[in-house]
């Protein structure tokens, strides 16, 4: 597509960079695991996630990113993606919340998401969130040498959409490096064997999000936090990979 830029392919000590900071990521998301919890705001969970960043000598990826105010995404039931953490919003025993956060640490960003069940949720919701993860590694067990970009997409759809789901159209996981989105998009929906070859140095973001109803959002009046157009629950998953001998490694993991 004409204005696009070249994917970057990174060598090993940029991906040992770019490892570095997305263990920052990893640690904050495995840390709210005991943090999020009905009571607490979207704004108190943003603190949790400062207070890292700054111990560890890292910047947010996120705060004033073309205008974005925060340093994380919190956004909560029905909420996609792009909800600033507010004082204002109180989790609630039955919520299921997305926190998507990326860390700037020597130069180099690490992105994740995850999506939380705060307190006691119910099976039917359970299931979204199990779907939606799963879908996430169904789409990373693509991400190898040779392969295409679009059968990362191909497979996410296939394994939502076998179960029910949909999968956003708006919003697509990228490359990542130096820059929050680098070349190339990575859709969760398409064809398979479509769009560039997947090299070894190739770092992306797989970020599917999925949801209960139909694909279609809306953006709300604060420019950002977009939300299911049928009020449905949506959930997001998101690690980031490096193609590295031939296969996909999760640099962002959290367990």
């Amino acid at each position: 597509m004409a204005g696009r830029k070249a994917i970057i392919i990174k060598s090993k000590e940029e991906i040992d960079r770019i490892r570095v900071a997305s263990k920052i990521v990893g640690y904050i998301l495995k840390l709210l695991d005991d943090v999020i919890q009905p009571g607490i705001t979207t704004k108190d969970i943003e603190g949790v996630a400062e207070d890292v960043i700054k111990k560890e000598g890292a910047t947010s990826a996120f705060k004033n990113y073309k205008g974005y105010p925060a340093i994380l995404c919190a956004s909560i039931n029905n909420e996609v993606v792009h909800g600033i953490p507010s004082k204002k919003k109180v989790l609630r025993d039955g919520d299921i919340i997305s926190v998507d956060i990326g860390v700037v640490y020597n130069g180099f960003i690490g992105d994740a998401a995850k999506t939380y069940p705060v307190g006691k949720v119910v099976e039917r919701t359970n299931r979204l969130l199990m779907v939606t993860e799963e879908a996430l590694y169904k789409g990373i067990e693509m991400a190898k040498e040779n392969n295409r970009v679009s059968d990362i997409s191909h497979s996410i759809q296939s394994y939502v959409e076998r179960r029910g789901y949909s999968v956003v159209r708006a919003f697509v996981g990228h490359g990542v490096g130096k820059d929050l989105h680098e070349e190339p998009q990575v859709p969760n929906y398409g064809l398979p064997n479509k769009g560039p070859r997947l090299k070894n140095g190739m770092v992306l973001a797989i970020e599917p999000m999925v949801n209960e109803g139909r694909y279609d959002v809306v953006v709300l009046k604060d420019g950002w936090t977009a939300v299911t157009k049928d009020n449905s629950l949506s959930a997001h998953f998101e690690h980031t990979v490096a193609i590295m001998n031939g296969k996909a490694e999760i640099l962002t993991k959290y367990d």
